[in-house]
């Protein structure tokens, strides 16, 4: 399984390093943001691994809704728990403290393949938040974050399948909007899903960003510069 190298097990437990969690953002999700390196101050296990973990356990739902309640530190044992009657899943570490609510219904996927190939784009997706998708929402709205502390937290994200016959899925950028409170925003970035030029089905990422500011162009060419320059010295992305 191709997520093997990103956790250990223990009897019915998992324990994620912030190396694996760091290595799983860079090299599968192409995300580099700094919350997700292993000496960040503030170090956090990135949002799509604990996605994927759930997939590759439960499968792919016709409907699935991920909210994110916490933000999962280094090598943190953890659980999944889950209520049959209700179709939720529950992430939680040994004092109960829950990071991950998933609620699913409808048919469900259980193919390896169909599984690896959405969670593969999927995470593929997600990991172009920035600055794919935000820095013109930010430019639009004539904001940004602190480029000192960038802080950019993955909410929540949903989904509905309309077709459940394995194959070959492609996730695309379908939009996106960005809503603006004070020093608060709320992006939400929509995504379509297809097979063989056929549409599947639809879905929606929330992110929440924090300690906005007026947006500088030059300190935002800048700081996407050196993140650039961070990926291109990283080639093992995907």
């Amino acid at each position: 399984m191709f997520l093997d190298e990103f956790h250990s097990t223990d009897a019915d437990r998992i324990c994620i390093t912030a190396e694996q969690a760091s290595q799983f953002a860079r090299q599968i999700a192409g995300d580099y943001n700094p919350i997700h390196d292993p000496c960040a101050r503030r170090f956090c296990v990135p949002g799509d691994l604990l996605f994927a973990l759930v997939l590759s356990r439960y499968g792919l739902s016709q409907h699935m809704t991920f909210h994110f309640c916490g933000m999962v530190g280094d090598s943190v044992s953890l659980s999944f728990v889950e209520e049959e009657e209700t179709g939720t899943v529950s992430v939680v570490d040994q004092s109960g403290k829950q990071y991950l609510s998933v609620k699913r219904s409808g048919w469900t996927i259980h193919d390896p393949g169909t599984v690896e190939t959405f969670t593969r784009r999927y995470v593929a997706f997600s990991g172009r938040n920035f600055p794919h998708y935000l820095k013109p929402l930010l430019e639009e709205k004539g904001v940004m974050f602190n480029p000192q502390r960038p802080l950019v937290i993955y909410d929540s994200m949903g989904f509905t399948l309309e077709d459940h016959d394995p194959c070959d899925l492609d996730l695309d950028f379908a939009g996106a909007n960005l809503d603006v409170k004070g020093k608060r925003g709320e992006a939400h970035l929509e995504f379509r899903m297809s097979c063989r030029g056929r549409d599947v089905g639809i879905g929606s990422k929330k992110l929440v960003i924090s300690g906005l500011q007026d947006y500088d162009a030059e300190k935002m060419d800048t700081f996407v510069t050196n993140f650039t320059q961070l990926k291109l010295a990283n080639p093992c992305s995907a």
